[in-house]
């Protein structure tokens, strides 16, 4: 396969969109520490605050790491279009390889701490009686007895 310097170019728009989408979850999650932080003192069932605090730290690493891989992925890019700018393919070819494959561990991440942005909210509404959390069978299964 041949690859010109415009195939690594055209990863620096979705590489950017990823950063930024990675930029925003970080700083949602850092109010939510400090929110957290604040709610900490006066609230009664600390159980569920430091089952919250653990998701957060966890969530934090993923996020640093989803950051840092994206970044690498950005460095292997322009790493890669100078090496083909040389013309020393096989070495882009295998820069380009690592590029695409620290962006697609950068995505699994991203997903990993997708999953455990939800379990925080499932956290967040454990505390709240009365509310249970249907499965979609039984979800589905309720929408049709209503009708």
């Amino acid at each position: 396969m041949d690859i010109s310097i415009n195939t690594p170019a055209l990863l620096f728009p979705a590489i950017s969109l990823v950063m930024l989408a990675y930029t925003n979850r970080f700083l949602a999650l850092s109010n939510r520490v400090r929110s957290l932080h604040d709610k900490y003192d006066g609230h009664k069932q600390k159980d569920i605050v430091h089952a919250q605090i653990r998701n957060l730290r966890y969530r934090l690493k993923l996020i640093k790491n989803m950051q840092a891989l994206g970044v690498l992925t950005f460095l292997s890019g322009i790493l890669c279009m100078y090496f083909i700018y040389n013309d020393w393919m096989v070495m882009a070819h295998w820069i380009f390889a690592f590029s695409l494959l620290s962006f697609a561990v950068s995505l699994f991440i991203s997903l990993v701490e997708i999953q455990l942005s939800t379990k925080a909210l499932e956290l967040e509404l454990s505390d709240m009686e009365g509310l249970e959390d249907p499965s979609v069978l039984e979800y589905i299964k309720k929408k049709f007895d209503r009708e």
